[in-house]
């Protein structure tokens, strides 16, 4: 019996956990995926490239979904057991806390081992990729010529470039372009343009011939108008990513290696992810159970305060080690024990406060 109820709380458990999981990861993904679509469009991103960045995108976020992930469904799970007194049936026939731990206890390290690959292995080596990827296809945006029919942005949106048709020469024809000067417009047409890129791609220019350009501010009734026979446009693209030197793009062994406080500190949080799952888990259990009538949902807002008190106290910690307030030995270690003693508190107080509050009716009751 005691192994069927395991594997049915297990079940149970891990249902809810990817099912929370995975919801929290398309709304963290609808996000990104706009951040990347839209650096894509400015940068001129190749469609492969997008997703692949999207991808990797979610291989860095998942790690730090799965903590939060497996303490909502923890206290789901067990939410749904309680309130249909499946935890009271089986604690009448013996079923102790020790058996309700041992598969949790089973699926927390399996959970803490996958974490730890993640946040020390995988997540770094996607980081390195995405910049990777970003500097080759800002660098073979920046190369790519004008396609006929399609709108065209360079530097963040500021000039846009449109052009009908090209010729065999390659000479753009019934050209339009869009310079953005603070709160001044340049709007030029021609009838035929020329684009070249310089030798490190950073430099376009745009000659028009036989044109006009318009100059003003938008809702101002002052602009000028000017007719040209050339007129030249430079277009000064920034820089390409050069060679990742961001945190989270670093090698674990980099960082044990290192004496810097932000690298240190990256270390840590890095370190302190896998715990979070540990604790979270541990302590989702007593906390996810209900009293009689209490609905099955009413402790998952105390989870979310627990879990958002517990990022926010690590993202704090880390910031104070990078600041050298917090000395570097000391860590996140911390945190995982204040969040554990807040935690019990909130577990234990209740119930301590509503047995004092009904002591004298006891007694009475017992006399």
């Amino acid at each position: 019996m005691g192994r069927i109820l395991d594997r049915y709380i297990l079940r149970q458990v891990i249902a809810n956990w990817l099912g929370v999981t995975s919801v929290l990861l398309v709304i963290l993904l609808t996000n990104q995926v706009a951040r990347v679509l839209d650096r894509a469009a400015e940068f001129q991103y190749p469609r492969g490239v997008v997703l692949e960045l999207i991808g990797l995108s979610a291989v860095q976020n998942v790690a730090v979904l799965l903590p939060v992930g497996l303490l909502l469904g923890v206290v789901l799970a067990f939410g749904r057991l309680y309130h249909d007194s499946e935890m009271a049936a089986a604690s009448s026939c013996g079923v102790g806390p020790a058996r309700i731990y041992g598969p949790m206890l089973a699926l927390t390290l399996l959970v803490t081992a996958l974490l730890g690959w993640l946040t020390l292995v995988v997540a770094p080596s996607a980081a390195a990729r995405v910049y990777d990827l970003r500097s080759a296809a800002t660098r073979a945006g920046q190369f790519a010529a004008l396609a006929p029919g399609k709108f065209r942005s360079f530097g963040g949106g500021a000039t846009v470039v449109y052009a009908e048709a090209v010729d065999a020469d390659g000479l753009l024809e019934r050209v339009f372009v869009k310079r953005n000067r603070g709160n001044h417009y340049e709007i030029a047409v021609a009838r035929h343009a020329r684009h070249t890129i310089s030798a490190d791609g950073s430099l376009h220019t745009m000659t028009l011939y036989d044109g006009e350009r318009y100059e003003g501010m938008p809702g101002s009734a002052q602009f000028r108008i000017v007719r040209f026979a050339e007129n030249v446009i430079p277009v000064r693209l920034p820089a390409a990513d050069a060679t990742p030197t961001a945190l989270e793009a670093k090698p674990t062994l980099s960082l044990l290696a290192s004496s810097s406080l932000k690298e240190r500190a990256e270390l840590h949080w890095r370190i302190a992810l896998p715990l979070m799952a540990v604790v979270l888990t541990l302590l989702a259990v007593p906390l996810s159970r209900l009293r009689p009538r209490q609905g099955r949902y009413s402790r998952v807002w105390i989870a979310i305060v627990i879990y958002f008190v517990y990022i926010s106290l690590a993202s704090a910690a880390k910031a104070w080690i990078e600041r050298g307030t917090v000395p570097e030995t000391l860590g996140l270690w911390w945190v995982h024990a204040v969040v554990v003693v807040l935690a019990l508190l909130v577990i234990l107080v209740p119930g301590w406060w509503a047995r004092l509050r009904h002591r004298d009716v006891a007694a009475a009751v017992t006399a």
